[in-house]
């Protein structure tokens, strides 16, 4: 039996919003096994996108006919409001169905459907079934690394005002070739960094300026994106940076938590190795080993 947890619901968006090769990786047969153990009149009238209403016979809850339970990567279970493992209720009996036939845990989304909508209003959807076109082609948010506070995704999610808007961003720090500046566009204050995604660039220099920057919006509550062109490199290493920053993190406890939010990103072997410096800097010694082959 497959052990069952709680799932934050910055894990469960994350996971929605994770692409391969610019598609959403929703597509994937053996991805994300999404459960709704609310009744079937809440079910329809909104739910999280891709969800499946769970069935029950007997009072006893079915798995799902077309999927291969034991092969998915993630099972996440949620109902209306379920909070802890101790509860008694719809979420915790539908997970101990799925735990009996799941290889990876069986997690339970904390706060259910109330919560998750609360925190996330533009993913609620009334939609059941799906095209494999049309999972591919879902609108891919940013991923989330403090919770309403600190994003980080590509260009074009930068230029996206329904993005934006939903997120509630109020600055971008946004890397690109042209020459360093903050400007305002619309509601949004933009650091641009001049950047290129190459082992030779000193992005190092410019750590102290994101932070500040970072800094002086989030600590009132103005949530950031940080963008890069594919969102892998430049972006990911600046994110990195302001973990080892602002929670003070070694360089091996933000990566790891970077890896949970984005496991596709990946600063180039330059960018690591100033990172490693950054952890001199920010934690007052080196207690990473950057040469570790899992980097």
């Amino acid at each position: 039996m497959a052990e069952i947890m709680m799932c934050e619901p910055l894990e469960l968006y994350n996971l929605l919003n994770q692409r391969s090769c610019c598609v959403s990786r929703l597509a994937e047969i053996n991805y994300l096994c999404l459960i709704d153990a609310r009744e079937a009149p809440d079910y329809q009238t909104s739910h999280i996108p891709t969800a499946r209403n769970a069935k029950v016979d007997s009072d006893t809850f079915l798995l799902p006919v077309a999927v291969e339970v034991d092969s998915m990567q993630h099972v996440v279970v949620y109902d209306g409001r379920t909070s802890c493992l101790e509860e008694q209720g719809r979420a915790v009996d539908c997970a101990r169905a799925f735990a009996q036939a799941s290889l990876y845990p069986v997690k339970i989304l904390r706060g259910g459907f109330e919560r998750f909508s609360a925190l996330y209003t533009f993913l609620r959807t009334e939609k059941i079934l799906y095209t494999i076109s049309e999972l591919e082609n879902l609108k891919a948010y940013p991923v989330e690394i403090i919770a309403g506070l600190l994003y980080m995704g590509d260009q074009n999610q930068s230029m996206d005002s329904i993005i934006l808007k939903n997120l509630k961003i109020s600055a971008v720090v946004s890397f690109s070739e042209s020459v360093e500046s903050t400007s305002i566009k619309g509601n949004h204050t933009i650091l641009t960094v001049p950047a290129v995604d190459s082992v030779a660039f000193d992005l190092y220099s410019s750590f102290e300026r994101i932070c500040s920057f970072i800094d002086s919006n989030i600590n009132i509550g103005l949530p950031v994106l940080i963008v890069s062109e594919h969102g892998r490199s430049r972006c990911s290493a600046a994110t990195i940076a302001f973990l080892m920053h602002h929670h003070k993190y070694t360089l091996q406890e933000a990566w790891r938590y970077m890896c949970k939010c984005k496991p596709t990103m990946r600063p180039n072997t330059g960018f690591l190795q100033q990172l490693s410096d950054w952890e001199l800097h920010t934690v007052g010694t080196k207690v990473t080993d950057a040469s570790e082959p899992w980097f």
